[in-house]
């Protein structure tokens, strides 16, 4: 039900007041919250456990094993409740420490366990898993000081429902993302065939993927201050911007990095056989500029709890990105999709924009613009000379130029920033 995103808000602005009593209030209505739907999707498995077998695999053999990861859900669901307090509270460096350690600890246990029990290792390497990253998250924010409060189930349903009503609104717009994914690769594989789902999937891996770890870095610190000030129009306008400064100085030079050398990361990542996705790639790395300009304005429906909006505007963008994607494909193939998702951003951004001015009063300062403008001339600059050279050792060395430039730029305007907060 999204309580592991829509929980935050509420976490932190809860301890953006200072008041222990009300941390302690909202931590114990999250909780119970938590331990709700984790047994909820627990019971909800298990009933339905002859049926997952069924749809899966043809047959009711894995009935069982489906059941007893039913388990799995109640801990993960706990674990990610242990992370809303962690991140809700601010403390990064605890949460890092917990996603490491475990992610470290479950490769050691899992790679034995499947060597010595092959596919019967598959269900206790998760449970064990989940277990191990229960621990961990637990151990980490038993730390956070809360004192004893009592409330009723009644309020905290009642005080809740905000949660659970965000929470549901972030699930529907990652479903509108995924039935959009799925309709355009199905039409993809009747038009073009399977070789280009998998061209397409593999290029849209390492757009979204590789380089959108920075959004999931960056918005871990960023969602949780911006909540802290969410009923404060122009501190929230404050924060969105010398976010979104930040965040264009760090991002820039990597998509042109993903520009110049992309042909080498397919070939690395991949084989010479996915060469043509670079074909996607190289306007969709365009894009996720513009991405990142209207992700920074974004965050305020959320840490506003403006659910309805949110998910009014998800639904506009999956339409329209959905209809422009296969106009896209329909005539120039795999270089129209990455066309497709740069033009899909602009009209966002720019939309996402249009809703926080008149809402929030929000506009984006001179410095914002200013570096976003340079950064987007290097880009584009850097794209018009990777399509006039095309992998020849040109491309490489006045790629490498345009790279310097920005990592420069961007290494002088960090540098500023990060000085002005000392």
């Amino acid at each position: 039900m999204g309580l592991s995103n829509s929980a935050i808000r509420d976490v932190s602005e809860a301890f953006g007041t200072g008041d222990i009593h009300r941390v302690s209030r909202t931590i114990k209505i999250v909780s119970r919250l938590i331990w709700f739907t984790g047994l909820l999707g627990t019971l909800a498995v298990i009933l339905l456990a002859p049926v997952l077998s069924q749809t899966s695999f043809g047959n009711h053999d894995y009935t069982i094993p489906f059941m007893v990861l039913s388990v799995t859900l109640l801990m993960d669901q706990l674990c990610a409740g242990q992370k809303v307090l962690l991140q809700g509270t601010h403390r990064l460096k605890d949460l890092a420490k917990a996603s490491a350690i475990g992610s470290t600890i479950g490769l050691i246990v899992s790679i034995p366990l499947y060597y010595l029990l092959g596919v019967n290792g598959i269900v206790p390497t998760l449970i064990l898993y989940s277990l191990m990253s229960l621990c961990l998250s637990w151990y980490f924010s038993r730390k956070i000081k809360v004192e004893k409060v009592e409330i009723s189930y009644q309020e905290t349903f009642k005080e809740g429902a905000g949660m659970l009503k965000l929470g549901l609104a972030l699930c529907l717009s990652g479903i509108l993302a995924s039935a959009s994914t799925y309709i355009l690769r199905s039409y993809i594989s009747h038009v073009g065939g399977t070789a280009d789902v998998g061209l397409y999937v593999a290029g849209a891996a390492i757009v979204n993927t590789y380089v959108g770890m920075v959004f999931t870095a960056i918005s871990t610190d960023y969602y949780p201050r911006l909540t802290a000030v969410n009923k404060d129009n122009e501190k929230c306008r404050i924060m969105v911007n010398k976010q979104g400064e930040i965040a264009t100085l760090i991002m820039a030079p990597l998509l042109l990095t993903c520009i110049v050398f992309m042909p080498i990361v397919v070939r690395i990542l991949y084989s010479g056989e996915f060469s043509e996705a670079n074909d996607y790639i190289i306007w969709a790395v365009c894009g996720m500029l513009f991405k990142l300009a209207s992700w920074v304005v974004g965050f305020l429906f959320v840490a506003k709890a403006e659910s309805k909006l949110f998910i009014i505007n998800e639904f506009a963008v999956s339409t329209y990105g959905l209809i422009l994607a296969v106009l896209g494909y329909m005539t120039m193939g795999l270089k129209g999709l990455g066309m497709a998702f740069l033009v899909e951003f602009i009209i966002y951004a720019v939309i996402t924009y249009v809703i926080a001015h008149k809402r929030y009063h929000f506009y984006f300062s001179s410095s914002f613009i200013s570096i976003f403008v340079v950064q987007l001339m290097l880009l584009f600059g850097c794209l018009i000379m990777v399509l006039m050279t095309r992998s020849t050792l040109w491309m490489y060395v006045l790629g490498s130029a345009f790279i310097g430039a920005s990592a420069i730029y961007s290494y002088r305007g960090l540098h500023v920033r990060i000085k002005g907060t000392k």
